[in-house]
């Protein structure tokens, strides 16, 4: 059977799917908190959640393997990347972003979902990113990009929207203020 988000999991890939996107969207509830209200006790509601979210994916993980869209629907597994992506464990991520890759692979996740994740451990690594997925929040601009000539071809192979259309928009979102602009590099942004 299918379902308006993808294939239809079993009951027991059901409950997992559910659970997922409900730990994901707790997470987001308490970042619009903690940003509406930037307290002490609301950092550390969602620094405790993401503790906790993180416990629960290793598990996961650990149990069956990284959950694939395939398997729990691509709304389920997108809140896994979420957690993933929210998780304080770089060598968690470096493991699943290889397993993500091998489910990409064999077609059972997103290639986008590759694409967050592997720009995510790279920046992390202090390298530059593939895709241009991380902007610096104080410049709005990406971190590094590694082939930043062919970066909108890497993109939109994964089903990314161009960079010059979404970094004007997002900056205009976050600072209320026409685009400024800034270079696409392969050199750290000052």
């Amino acid at each position: 059977m299918e379902t308006a988000r993808g294939p239809a999991a079993d009951p027991p890939q059901a409950a997992l799917a559910a659970e997922l996107v409900r730990r994901a969207e707790e997470d987001q509830r308490l970042t619009r908190l903690a940003r509406e209200t930037p307290t002490a006790l609301n950092r550390h509601f969602v620094t405790r959640c993401r503790g906790a979210n993180a416990d629960a994916l290793r598990a996961v993980v650990a149990r069956r393997g990284w959950p694939e869209a395939g398997q729990v629907g691509e709304h389920a597994s997108t809140a896994a990347l979420m957690i993933l992506l929210h998780t304080a464990d770089l060598g968690f991520q470096l493991t699943c972003r290889d397993l993500i890759a091998e489910a990409v692979a064999d077609g059972g996740c997103p290639a986008v979902h590759h694409a967050y994740i592997a720009d995510h451990c790279a920046v992390e690594l202090g390298q530059p990113q593939f895709y241009g997925t991380r902007i610096n929040a104080n410049t709005l601009c990406p971190y590094p990009i590694r082939q930043p000539e062919t970066v909108e071809e890497r993109r939109q192979d994964v089903g990314l929207d161009p960079l010059a259309e979404q970094l004007p928009a997002l900056r205009h979102v976050v600072s209320g203020i026409p685009d400024s602009g800034c270079p696409v590099s392969a050199s750290p942004l000052t």
